[in-house]
């Protein structure tokens, strides 16, 4: 997903981002955004099986 933005469009989305939500709002919404992501590969981690599940 990341590739096909591309440098420019990523630094337009950081200028936009920026002037919607300010400086002081930023790393807050980068620290819920991580630990949403983080919330929800651990979910799915634990809804597939296990390589040793798989075995037995």
């Amino acid at each position: 997903m990341l590739s096909s933005i591309g440098i420019p469009g990523l630094i337009l989305l950081l200028i936009i981002s920026l002037l919607l939500f300010g400086p002081k709002k930023l790393p807050e919404i980068g620290r819920a955004v991580g630990q949403t992501l983080n919330e929800f590969k651990l979910s799915m981690k634990d809804l597939t099986p296990d390589e040793e599940e798989k075995k037995m």
